[in-house]
């Protein structure tokens, strides 16, 4: 790429406020993501990650639980959620539950308190802070018009973190991201349209 255009390479590290991490790079170089996550603490921005895939909850537990403290937001599906209380022993498939637990592990900075978010498909997307959930319901879709769920939970977060940095509150951060999974969901593979309507 770098032979064929004028590519500039700006890591951006130093001057982001928010950083998004996708559990899968755990599987790659967790070293990169610990960095991330300690500068990020020790300069009291923002990191939020992904649970990802309960392959990622199963089989990268010790990368995921080393940075674990120093997630500020978790986000993840019903099905990453079970997986992930599984691999820890808690002995429950509620997802409310498990949202709270994951909320309330220990973290590396008081600065921010940890927010689990949960989406549950059509059910509604469950939202943890301070020992407390919150329900948020999804915009329902007729059956016909689902075409194609991959892609529906990186939208929500796309969605969700677009009012994030704008310090929206949390109920527009969740409406956005149930809009951009709802366009996503209408359309094969991950397209949006030409102009989005989110108002």
């Amino acid at each position: 790429m770098g032979s064929k255009y004028n590519v500039e390479c700006i890591a951006g590290v130093e001057k982001a406020k928010y950083f998004y991490i996708a559990g899968f790079f755990l599987t790659g170089s967790p070293d990169s993501i610990q960095l991330v996550a300690e500068h990020a603490a020790a300069n009291n921005k923002v990191f939020a990650m992904n649970l990802s895939s309960r392959f990622i909850c199963e089989f990268s537990k010790d990368a995921q639980e080393k940075v674990l403290p120093y997630m500020d937001y978790v986000f993840g599906n019903e099905t990453e959620a079970r997986a992930f209380s599984k691999v820890h022993g808690w002995n429950t498939d509620n997802v409310e539950e498990i949202a709270v637990k994951i909320s309330q592990l220990s973290k590396a900075s008081g600065t921010y308190k940890r927010i689990t978010v949960i989406t549950q498909g059509a059910d509604p997307v469950v939202v943890a802070e301070d020992g407390t959930v919150k329900k948020f319901p999804v915009i329902l879709l007729p059956k016909e018009k689902l075409v194609d769920t991959n892609g529906a939970g990186d939208a929500f977060v796309g969605g969700f973190l677009s009012q994030l940095v704008q310090e929206k509150p949390i109920e527009e951060c969740v409406r956005a991201g149930n809009y951009a999974a709802n366009v996503i969901i209408q359309r094969s593979g991950c397209t949006y349209p030409d102009k989005p309507d989110f108002h």
